[in-house]
């Protein structure tokens, strides 16, 4: 009899969650402050590369070295990285042209570009209530692109560029979110973990003839950390699914605005303006509305296999 990897420990599983969404919002402020100093590229390399240490001793201690890392579609893992290192280093290129809070606001459209090209790639119907908080999302990602793309001017052109730096990355991510949900049907979560950090650590080094710089050493070992922290922060993400369900834990996303206020306005002096925080209430209510709608949808096939099932 087959043992679960699994169990209902929500307390557990928010703990992981929420220190998880922490050290991510960490990560990105230490990506953040060695941005005048080290070209996008080159971060994405220390966040890639220093973190795969920490994925194989978490693989090794599941025991799971040698079946974990089986890819059965490599193809798979190769576009997978294709397109999550052009996300990371277009998320990179924005932290260093717009405040922290503002970056994690945007970034909030991605399950809102997901249900789209669930709809187009994947032919998922989206009925009346995810149309709705499709729209809800879309008004709120432009109420808070649109001040920074609406003028000309020095800081104003940098911030811009900035803003569509994350919009670009939101829907890249977006884009590889429904990647995986084909590829989790094949392949092991330690192996796609494992294969798009090494993808991107190489990927990356394209960058070299674009500016690659000897960083300080404190730059560098701010980028370390970064790649340490980004690692660990994957591997409790990843463990609290293990005693939670998705649908529970995915709120608490949002707890990542908090984090990221408090790191921008203590690290960099980053004040969320009016405008940005409320654009961001309105993309994180379409989302919240998706969880509601999805918790439902998942009661009622419950439900559906309780009747059809007569041993349920």
């Amino acid at each position: 009899m087959a043992i679960s990897l699994t169990s209902h420990r929500p307390g557990l599983a928010v703990t992981l969650k929420l220190s998880a969404i922490f050290l991510f919002s960490m990560m990105s402020a230490l990506i953040k402050a060695t941005s005048e100093d080290v070209p996008a590229g080159e971060a994405v390399f220390f966040r890639s590369f220093f973190a795969i240490p920490v994925i194989l001793v978490w693989i090794a201690a599941k025991g799971e070295l040698r079946s974990g890392l089986v890819a059965h579609r490599p193809m798979g893992h190769f576009w997978r990285g294709i397109i999550g290192t052009s996300a990371m280093g277009l998320t990179f290129a924005g932290l260093g042209l717009l405040p922290l809070p503002e970056v994690t606001a945007i970034g909030y459209a991605t399950p809102i570009f997901t249900l789209i090209l669930a709809a187009v790639m994947l032919g998922e119907r989206i009925r009346m209530i995810r149309i709705s908080a499709v729209l809800i999302g879309l008004v709120g990602v432009m109420i808070m692109v649109w001040p920074r793309l609406g003028g000309g001017g020095g800081l104003r052109d940098a911030a811009a560029l900035g803003a569509l730096f994350i919009l670009a990355s939101t829907m890249l991510r977006a884009l590889v979110q429904i990647h995986i949900r084909r590829m989790v049907e094949t392949e092991r979560t330690s192996a796609i973990v494992f294969y798009f950090s090494a993808t991107a650590s190489v990927l990356s080094l394209l960058t070299l003839p674009f500016g690659w710089v000897l960083p300080t050493g404190e730059t560098a070992l701010l980028l370390v950390l970064a790649g340490i922290v980004g690692g660990v922060a994957q591997i409790l993400l990843t463990s609290s699914y293990r005693f939670g369900p998705a649908s529970m834990l995915a709120p608490y996303d949002y707890a990542s605005m908090l984090f990221a206020i408090l790191i921008g306005y203590a690290w960099f002096g980053d004040v969320p303006t009016l405008v940005m925080l409320s654009g961001a209430a309105l993309v994180i209510a379409g989302n919240i509305l998706v969880i509601w709608r999805e918790h439902h949808l998942g009661l009622e096939r419950a439900r559906a296999r309780s009747v059809s099932d007569p041993k349920a």
